[in-house]
């Protein structure tokens, strides 16, 4: 299985300019130089179980474990599966596939929060045994009111000063089932006036009595993420917890819980790095679970969503995505990249390895009335110029043939390089033509294209140097087999669609024509392709097999256009 490739200070190739270190990678070295947790690396990567990841993810998956593999050292895999009302296996094992599709193993087995529920317990009987932890009988409405804001100070329960001996015995019912959900929660003792929020006695536990996929009915109480998040750290012996920007916050409270609970040098230490934001793209959990529960896509593996099995299934590549995470590194802020990057990314790599091909998806027919009607020719067509070791192909070529219809105007503009009446242009792999003729229905709408043929005009043929203007792709009318075509556009019409007016719904920006879909004519080889191949239809952009293509039914997903591909065909 492949890994994210090294750094390029790392590389053999000297010719390669070494990049500069991130920030998070000259913590890492000063922490090694200091010889700080025995000059261990250990990252983990911590999803919740609670949805699909999404391309977000996928820069934090590429960051921890590709931190690990620069100083050779590990990174697990732990599910923070606290929270049993929203989780399901199914997220869990979508998520180990779209961490292994990326090229990672984790260290060992996979790991839980759960995992440590009973050791958690205990810590949170050592915080009451402490004076340090007490349960309230308060609403969830009534304790958030109680906190305060950033400039009051918060109100202090009634239940704070409750005896120890009372908080146990409480803590304990609550544990064995003795209170109904929301009638209390266990509360750290810290400062109710602290300036940081999550210092005003933060909840540590409540009451919940859904099966959790993994221990059951075994609890009826979940910690926080907050309490289990640095103390799940420890347990693994986690050096370097990467968590993204909004957890800044929350890290003193991290550390705070540490210091009460164990007593050994050894700590792991948050960093906060900012998370990836991209034009025209929604990264929220609950939009994304809006969007596949209202039927706006048609699942969480739908191409136009930014999950990483819908960016599989839509024909990208690990590759690609791992390149876009290290072009676009690693910030202390947050910022916004364009989308465009990560289309650059996927069409830098597909280009290398996607075979080409010809299809049409907007046909007009064309005849070559000076060719033999009964004759079909083989013409050598390149499978992919960036690799001459995967040779040539054989693609027929008959008297009638289709074009794409935007590849012939009968009053074209100056520098338009493509066919029009009394222009020549040559097809690609093939003759140059002449447009000797326009066939029209009652509508006036084109039907047919008559053209004659040089016959001594073959690409390399002995007399095959006569220059035109322009190249034009085609197939046999004959031959070609027909398919379904998804060409799959941005999700979002609007650049920012978190960003709208009040009174706006964010679902205004959706774009009503991120899918269309067509029929196309394709060259032959092309039907017995198989799910997920990678293709550049040319001229058009980079297409890959669906899903759910079946003999007979084959169905292809553009992937991305090429760049500039209609400014291109003008110019050619």
């Amino acid at each position: 299985m492949n890994d994210t490739p090294l750094p390029a200070e790392n590389s053999t190739n000297s010719a390669e300019p070494a990049r500069s270190l991130n920030f998070i990678e000259e913590i890492v070295e000063a922490n090694l130089r200091e010889g700080k947790n025995d000059s261990r690396v250990h990252t983990r990567f911590p999803p919740e179980p609670n949805g699909y990841l999404h391309i977000g993810h996928a820069k934090s998956i590429c960051l921890n474990f590709g931190l690990a593999k620069r100083y050779d050292g590990k990174t697990n895999l732990r599910f923070d599966d606290t929270n049993p009302t929203k989780e399901d296996v199914e997220y869990v094992d979508s998520i180990k596939e779209d961490v292994r599709w990326l090229g990672f193993n984790w260290e060992g087995h996979e790991l839980y929060a759960s995992d440590y529920f009973d050791q958690l317990y205990l810590w949170a009987e050592k915080l009451i045994l402490d004076g340090k932890a007490y349960v309230d009988d308060q609403s969830a409405e009534i304790i958030s009111r109680q906190r305060g804001t950033v400039t009051t100070p918060g109100v202090e329960s009634p239940f704070r000063n409750r005896s120890i001996d009372e908080n146990l015995l409480l803590f304990r019912k609550m544990r064995d089932g003795g209170f109904p959900e929301g009638a209390c929660v266990l509360r750290a003792k810290i400062d109710m006036a602290h300036t940081n929020m999550f210092f005003r006695d933060p909840i540590l536990y409540r009451i919940s009595y859904t099966s959790h996929h993994r221990t059951g009915t075994k609890w009826c109480i979940y910690p926080m993420y907050d309490f289990a998040h640095g103390q799940s750290d420890y347990l693994e012996g986690i050096t370097h917890s990467i968590c993204t920007l909004e957890f800044e916050v929350h890290r003193p409270l991290y550390d705070w819980f540490l210091d009460q609970l164990v007593d050994t040098e050894y700590r792991p230490r948050q960093i906060e790095f900012a998370r990836l934001n991209l034009t025209y793209t929604v990264m929220s959990k609950r939009k994304l679970f809006e969007l596949v529960k209202n039927n706006y896509v048609n699942g969480w593996d739908d191409p136009r969503m930014p999950t990483i099995c819908g960016l599989r299934r839509r024909g990208y590549t690990p590759e690609s995505i791992r390149a876009f995470a290290d072009r676009i590194g690693v910030a202390r802020r947050d910022n916004v990249i364009d989308v465009g990057l990560l289309e650059f990314s996927v069409r830098e790599d597909l280009n290398k390895r996607a075979r080409r091909a010809l299809a049409v998806l907007n046909p007009v027919k064309l005849v070559l009335i000076n060719y033999p009607g009964e004759k079909t020719e083989y013409l050598n067509a390149v499978n992919n110029p960036e690799k001459p070791e995967e040779g040539t192909r054989q693609i027929p070529f008959t008297r009638e043939l289709f074009i794409e219809r935007e590849d012939f105007m009968e009053n074209p503009p100056k520098k338009f390089f493509r066919l029009f009446p009394g222009g020549e242009v040559r097809l690609k792999y093939g003759y140059i033509i002449r447009c000797e003729e326009v066939v029209k229905d009652m509508a006036g709408e084109i039907t047919e294209i008559r053209c004659t043929c040089d016959m001594e005009s073959k690409t390399g043929g002995a007399t095959s140097n006569r220059k035109v203007k322009g190249t034009i792709h085609w197939v046999s009318a004959v031959e070609a087999g027909e398919v379904e075509v998804r060409l799959f556009d941005r999700l979002f019409k609007a650049i920012d669609p978190d960003n709208v007016a009040e009174g706006h719904d964010w679902k205004e920006g959706l774009n009503p024509d991120s899918l269309k879909v067509v029929r196309a004519y394709v060259e032959p080889s092309l039907l017995d392709a198989q799910p997920m191949e990678h293709y550049q239809f040319e001229r058009i952009g980079y297409f890959n097999v669906d899903s759910d293509s079946q003999p007979g039914a084959m169905v292809f997903n553009r992937t991305v256009a090429l760049k500039d591909t209609w400014a291109k065909m003008v110019g050619e």
